[in-house]
Formats: C-alpha cells, sequence, structure tokens
C-alpha cells in the first residue's frame, strides 16, 4: 500500500469520508453478505431481484464519485489498471478497476430514499454526490474507526460471557426521557446493551461528542455501566433512505448483536404490497439472523402522571406529551431549558453549557444573587447554574 502511495504516476479518485467509512463498512464485514463493490452484472441482478447471495438488499453496492475530475479518471481507466483513493488531497487507499459502467443516478437515489422528490432529507445531498459512472474492483482503504468499534463489543462481549447481545441505533438529539425508559426497558432482557450512536457526516449544532457526553452521563450515572456499551456508528447516506431498518439490521447482526431493538415510528417500519401481498419490513429481516423487537411509542400522560407507552395508556392523543425530538431541539436551540418532564435536568446543563458558552458576563454574581447555597464560596460554571436553575422552576410553594 505504501508503494502505491508514492507512485505519482498512478491516477486519483477523489472521494469524501462518507463514501471512505461506507467502503470501510464492508471492508469490516458489517454489511455482509455484501463483500466486495458489485460490477455491473451484479448492479443490475440486485437493481431487480432486491437480493444479494440469497439475503434481501435493496439496492446494489456500487461507487460513484461525483465530479468532473473523477468522470475523465473513470472513462480513460482500463481493467486492472490501479487508482488512488484520496479524501481531502490525503492517500487512503487504493482500488484496482474491473469494471466501469454508467448507472441511472435517479433510479439508484429512487432505490435508496422510494422517491427523488429534492424536499426529502437526503436526496439533494446524496444527487450532488453521486456521479455519472461507477467502478468495481477490489479495494484497500485505511479507516480504523470501525475496526476499533468491533474490537470495543468483542472485548465487551468476552468479559462478562454474554450471550444475548442488543442493539439499539440512536441519534439522541437530544436524550431525553422516552430515550431513557428504552434504554432501561431493553436492559431488562438482555446481557449486554450496545447503543449504536449515530455519527453523520453533515455539521450539526448537537455534535457527536456533545451527544456522547449526554449519553455517558446517563449511563455513569443511572445504568449499570458493565451491561452498556456506546459505540459510534457511521451513518452514513446509504442508511438515510427507507430501508435503513433492514441495512441497520444487517449491521447490528455483523457487530456481533443477537438482537435489535427498533421503535414502531421507525422509518424503516411499515406495512406494503409488494407482488400483489401484503408485507412488512419485518418478512425482510427474517432471514438476516438478527432477533428484532419492535416497541410501542412513550409518551407522558397527564392523567397517568407517567410515561406510558401508546398501547397500555387508555386516555387519548389529548392527554398525552410527545418526546417529539426536533421540537425539543428548538426549545434547546432557543436557549430556554427544556421541562424536566421531557428532558432530565443535567443532561439539559450539559447541552445548553455547550450550546452556549460564556454566555453570561458575570456567571458567579448571578449565581450568588439567587441561588440557595450552602455559605461558602464556591465556584461554579454553567452546567451547575443551569441544574439550580431548574430546580427553582420546580419549586412550587408560590405557584
Amino acid at each position: 500500500m505504501e508503494s502505491i502511495r508514492k507512485n505519482k504516476a498512478l491516477k486519483e479518485l477523489h472521494i469524501d469520508k462518507e463514501a471512505l467509512a461506507t467502503l470501510s463498512l464492508v471492508k469490516e464485514g458489517i454489511l455482509a453478505p455484501i463483500d466486495r463493490l458489485m460490477d455491473e452484472e451484479e448492479s443490475k441482478k440486485v437493481t431487480t431481484t432486491k437480493k444479494y447471495k440469497r439475503q434481501h438488499l435493496p439496492f446494489p453496492f456500487v461507487l460513484a464519485p461525483a465530479g468532473k475530475r473523477n468522470k475523465e479518471v473513470l472513462q480513460n481507466t482500463k481493467k486492472n489498471e490501479i487508482l488512488k483513493i484520496i479524501v481531502k488531497n490525503e492517500y487512503v487507499g487504493y482500488i484496482k478497476t474491473k469494471n466501469i459502467f454508467k448507472i441511472d443516478i435517479e433510479k439508484r437515489i429512487k432505490s435508496i430514499f422510494g422517491t427523488c422528490d429534492e424536499t426529502h432529507p437526503g436526496v439533494k445531498d446524496t444527487k450532488r454526490r453521486l456521479g455519472d459512472y461507477a467502478i468495481s474492483g477490489d479495494y484497500e482503504v485505511n479507516f480504523n474507526e470501525i475496526k476499533k468499534a468491533k474490537n470495543k463489543i468483542k472485548e465487551a462481549k468476552n468479559r462478562i460471557q454474554a450471550k444475548k447481545v442488543t442493539a439499539i441505533m440512536m441519534a439522541a438529539k437530544p436524550l431525553h426521557r422516552a430515550h431513557e425508559r428504552l434504554i432501561r426497558l431493553t436492559l431488562e432482557d438482555t446481557d449486554l446493551l450496545v447503543i449504536f450512536l449515530l455519527k453523520p457526516y453533515k455539521k450539526d449544532i448537537l455534535s457527536y461528542e456533545i451527544r456522547y457526553k449526554t449519553l455517558r452521563y446517563f449511563i455513569d450515572n443511572f445504568l449499570p455501566t458493565n451491561k452498556v456499551l456506546v459505540v459510534p456508528f457511521e451513518n452514513t447516506y446509504i442508511f438515510a433512505g427507507y430501508n435503513n431498518a433492514i441495512l441497520d439490521s444487517i449491521a447490528a447482526k455483523n457487530f456481533g448483536c443477537s438482537d435489535i431493538v427498533l421503535g414502531q415510528n421507525h422509518s424503516g417500519i411499515g406495512v406494503f404490497y409488494d407482488h400483489d401481498r401484503v408485507t412488512s419490513v419485518l418478512d425482510k429481516i427474517n432471514n438476516i439472523g438478527i432477533k428484532v423487537q419492535i416497541i410501542s411509542e412513550f409518551v407522558y400522560c397527564d392523567q397517568c402522571k407517567t410515561l406510558v407507552s401508546t398501547k397500555t395508556c387508555p386516555h387519548g392523543k389529548h392527554h398525552h406529551i410527545s418526546y417529539h425530538s426536533p421540537s425539543i431541539m428548538e426549545i434547546l436551540k432557543s436557549g430556554l431549558l427544556p421541562p424536566a418532564v421531557l428532558v432530565r435536568k443535567e443532561i439539559s446543563a450539559i447541552l445548553l453549557s455547550q450550546l452556549f458558552k460564556n454566555r453570561f458576563e458575570d456567571l458567579s454574581k448571578v449565581y450568588d444573587a439567587i441561588m440557595p447555597n450552602s455559605g461558602l464560596l464556591e465556584e461554579h460554571d454553567e452546567q451547575d447554574f443551569y441544574v439550580k436553575l431548574l430546580q427553582l422552576y420546580q419549586t412550587t410553594s408560590l405557584t
């Protein structure tokens, strides 16, 4: 690989980190039975049959990078020719060309998202990333994050001799009370819970690091830490479509999980018509080799006075407080503290202290003026301030 990197005569194929991560997922066996970039014949077969090596697969695995430079390279590349793979001007691997073929961009996008409508999240970005030509062939890439995650799960399983290992795919954007209930419920019936924390490639106001910090706080303070593992999940564009329940299940199984928990509102769950019969995504997952559990939606009921499942609560929707993540994020982005019934106060404090750093001109002065204290001089950070502020919100004697 080093000799290829130094060979200045070789042509270059430029891709982004998202494509690199996707290539690495295959190299590490996470998308098995996919084990290589598909050639034209395989691609057409998967597009028609929706199967690969007798397992359901919603679309073919191809590499078709966008850009005028890439298009010229691919149009002028011959069989067995070696191309360097470049990400942000850095060498990350190579591919030995087997086959180059033209793809139908619109058809590929529809196979991933179920639509070509650019108002759909992901369609516009994916269309921008796709080129007219795909390349197949053996390749090597340097991307160690997925291998680290695999090893971390294997070590955790061996440490506690876990037989049942359950996966949850979670964005935790933000981590709210319904997430907490889902995690606790899953923990009751598994030896090891693996939370795959989604790691997207678009910049977001809530970075992976902030979301990891909140999840870590909850686990370290309120759960048996030896039974819960958090690993990053490279949430590349192929997982963004309506087939993501299938792909999530394939990935979880190949990471070493025996079970996966999906919420009933998961975008990939649903009943639909296929070849004139009613079917569901579970029919597609059954042959993957992982047990799927569907969990009903959690809400707070103002009559039950607690967090409940929509399947067991007898009261109507007008009594329910929904844990709608985008709405909770709007509250946080406005700089407001979400009610503790939605988000644990310590989690809100972590988020707001990160989102609005150095918000107060003199935090200590404000803190000392309005907060009860021990009577001793103490230093307080913004995280402390938000926790205490929410405690004041919850003081009820004057309300």
